[in-house]
């Protein structure tokens, strides 16, 4: 009985080491237990924020500058490196001149993004109008220096003030009256939506003048260029931008127009470089400005094209013209 007792619990003993073996080689073989199939359901993976994130999708769209054709060059130079960055080779970039008061019109009525301008908004909208411009973000890039320009056969390089109102007024008609050749006066103006002739006129001559008889209006900073220096005995202004050996560059009251006579308040005659938008710019046109902005710009292209970066100002010129020191 004991012996049977005995081979009864070898054979339990055995069956129950064997079914132990059998679950266990199981688990052995990849089979997963419940705590183990929950840790790797979806459910339970890492979080989001340390997944890989998908790389930003890249800015594509299309922007029109318009208005001031002294900032033209540079807007026109950046734009083409911007959109030959990889970055932002999916949005195009379209400049035009037409001249300030254009440009400002034409962003305020929605009709471009930019408003290139060298006038603050709120000197072309005034009074009734004077809504638009607190309807426009102001973006100023850089600072326009202004010079009068002469034919080179003038034989005048330093007019003084007085001078040069009393031939844009009309009361002077010949270079020798202002110790120059025999030579009658030809005024090469810009039309009155010109942002560049509202400065010259409001930091030169300090007055507004009349379209004289006889006078030649164009809106092109480069078609003024090329007049001034092919016809005889013209007068104009520029940008610093403009300023070459084929014209003659005059002085003002005999302070020459360079970048350090502008920064420092020695030499008047200049202007902030608007790029105003209507509103908050939407991403891509915010991206344009930003690069114009960014330090390898303001550093290489404003400067080039003989642009101030406006942090190289020394003084400060609000819209009343009033002068403050850094």
């Amino acid at each position: 009985m004991k012996k049977s007792m005995t081979l009864l619990m070898t054979v339990v003993l055995g069956l129950t080491l064997a079914a132990c073996g059998s679950n266990n080689g199981n688990n052995a073989n990849g089979a997963a237990s419940p705590s183990e199939s929950a840790s790797a359901s979806p459910s339970a993976s890492a979080p989001a924020s340390e997944s890989p994130s998908p790389s930003a999708e890249k800015l594509t769209g299309s922007i029109l500058a318009t208005g001031s054709s002294a900032l033209q060059p540079l807007v026109e130079q950046v734009a083409q490196k911007f959109m030959a960055e990889e970055e932002y080779s999916g949005i195009t970039v379209q400049v035009q001149g037409g001249g300030s008061g254009t440009g400002l019109t034409q962003v305020s009525d929605g009709q471009a993004d930019i408003g290139n301008s060298d006038i603050f908004a709120e000197e072309k909208f005034k009074d009734a109008d004077a809504p638009k411009a607190a309807e426009l973000v102001d973006h100023q890039v850089a600072v326009v220096g202004m010079a009068a320009v002469a034919h080179p056969e003038v034989g005048v390089d330093n007019p003084t003030k007085q001078q040069l109102v009393d031939i844009f007024t009309g009361k002077i008609t010949n270079w020798k009256d202002v110790g120059g050749a025999d030579q009658e006066i030809v005024i090469i103006n810009r039309p009155s939506s010109s942002g560049t002739r509202k400065t010259f006129e409001t930091y030169a001559l300090g007055t507004t003048t009349e379209d004289l008889p006889g006078s030649i209006q164009q809106d092109s900073s480069g078609t003024v260029h090329k007049l001034v220096a092919e016809t005889p005995g013209a007068i104009s202004y520029l940008a610093l931008s403009y300023l070459d050996d084929k014209i003659q560059v005059l002085k003002y009251d005999g302070v020459e127009p360079t970048v350090e006579n502008i920064t420092t308040g020695k030499f008047p005659v200049w202007a902030y470089e608007h790029m105003y938008t209507k509103g908050e710019p939407n991403p891509v046109v915010k991206a344009f400005l930003d690069y114009m902005m960014s330090e390898e710009v303001q550093n290489t292209d404003v400067t080039e094209l003989n642009f101030i970066p406006v942090t190289s100002m020394q003084i400060v010129r609000d819209i009343d013209g009033n002068i403050t020191q850094k």
